[in-house]
């Protein structure tokens, strides 16, 4: 089956394209994608761009660390730019969707502690205050994307694409797989 908004491939049991994001509904005897109700105004972010943000953002955090004053000679290689970038998006039950841009904290209202840096805070409207104030932290390492519950009120569970669940042991880092769900008390994430 291919994805009715981009036209890449399809794998068994996805519940979201890998390449845009969008999503598949999932019934027991057929999937079939949901109707995409966007505005007419929204543009698809295609994987090509993601990588060139990606690129980009890298390039730029390169170029904060370095001195101001550098020799062309001094510049690392930046290689092949067409080989893929592997990326990550956070789509919370609420709305919120973040595509993973080094470390992060998720939360109602996500806060670093004393001494912790974190590339990205990401806030999850939770009205029924399920979600801790700072609930899970998150990281890419090795090109794999990884999860650890902060020890939060009502805890952290993974629901791999295969349906297990496991419950995450707070301060241990688990390692999340594309179009698993990462519940949050009462909210989750799709990791696409």
């Amino acid at each position: 089956m291919t994805c009715r908004v981009c036209g890449s491939e399809l794998f068994d049991g996805a519940i979201f394209c890998g390449e845009c994001g969008s999503a598949v509904e999932v019934t027991p005897y057929l999937r079939k994608p949901i109707d995409d109700s966007r505005p007419t105004d929204t543009q698809v972010v295609t994987a090509s761009v993601l990588r060139t943000i990606s690129e980009s953002a890298a390039r730029r955090k390169a170029a904060e660390a370095r001195p101001a004053v550098i020799e062309q000679s001094a510049l690392p290689d930046q290689g092949d730019l067409s080989t893929p970038v592997p990326t990550w998006v956070l789509a919370a039950s609420t709305g919120e969707r973040v595509i993973v841009a080094g470390s992060g904290l998720v939360g109602r209202k996500p806060v670093a502690a004393e001494g912790e840096s974190f590339d990205q805070l990401v806030p999850i409207a939770d009205s029924g205050r399920s979600v801790s104030k700072t609930h899970l932290e998150f990281g890419v390492e090795a090109d794999e994307l990884w999860v650890l519950d902060r020890f939060s009120s009502n805890g952290t569970a993974i629901v791999g694409a295969d349906g297990l669940r496991r419950e995450c042991e707070p301060g241990r880092r688990y390692r999340v797989a594309r179009g698993s769900r990462v519940e949050i008390g009462d909210q989750y994430l799709i990791v696409g």
